[in-house]
């Protein structure tokens, strides 16, 4: 919840005027405890923690109230958008296959997805490039914003012309905007 990007996206949005809150699951918080490097919950756990959080959040937010994450946590927000009933979902850089396992897409769900949503995506991000993505049959309620040769952390390569803060400040300027729509 505190990674670099995390901060820089949030800080960023905040100067928009999009509130923003952060969690990590539990895995996370293990390592943070001199855990050591844990692999991610199974995903009955990260769904779970999501819910939580959804339930201690939702009575304190005044209108609407949108959920998402960066890769693996806009997953977990995406598989319960709807469930939830969340005004909205936003993924950043999200995890559309594995890494080298583009045959083995995780987008079911996504043809189905009622929930407003937007994803900003790197246009060779590993996880999710723009080539297989826009083979995927996606949700009409789903908006992918492309960044210009942003991989998964929307880092552009340097022949771009573009710069990693330029990326993350388009970025939260289109979630800004998607938001107040």
């Amino acid at each position: 919840m505190d990674s670099a990007f995390m901060d820089e996206i949030a800080q960023r949005l905040a100067a928009l005027g999009v509130g923003v809150v952060r969690f990590e699951f539990p895995y996370m918080a293990e390592r943070r405890n001199g855990g050591g490097k844990r692999p991610p919950n199974p995903q009955k756990v990260l769904l779970e923690c999501w819910r939580e959080v959804y339930q201690q959040v939702r009575p304190l937010v005044t209108g609407r109230l949108a959920i998402g994450g960066k890769s693996m946590g806009g997953r977990m927000a995406s598989l319960l958008a709807d469930e939830l009933e969340a005004d909205a979902l936003v993924c950043l850089g999200y995890p559309f296959y594995a890494v080298g396992k583009p045959e083995k897409p995780r987008v079911e769900h996504l043809a189905e997805l009622k929930t407003r949503t937007l994803i900003v995506q790197g246009e060779r991000d590993a996880l999710g490039n723009r080539e297989a993505v826009e083979g995927y049959a996606l949700s009409p309620a789903i908006e992918v914003s492309w960044l210009v040769a942003g991989d998964h952390d929307l880092k552009p390569l340097k022949a771009s012309g573009f710069s990693h803060e330029q990326h993350l400040q388009a970025a939260a300027e289109k979630v800004a905007g998607f938001l107040k729509d």
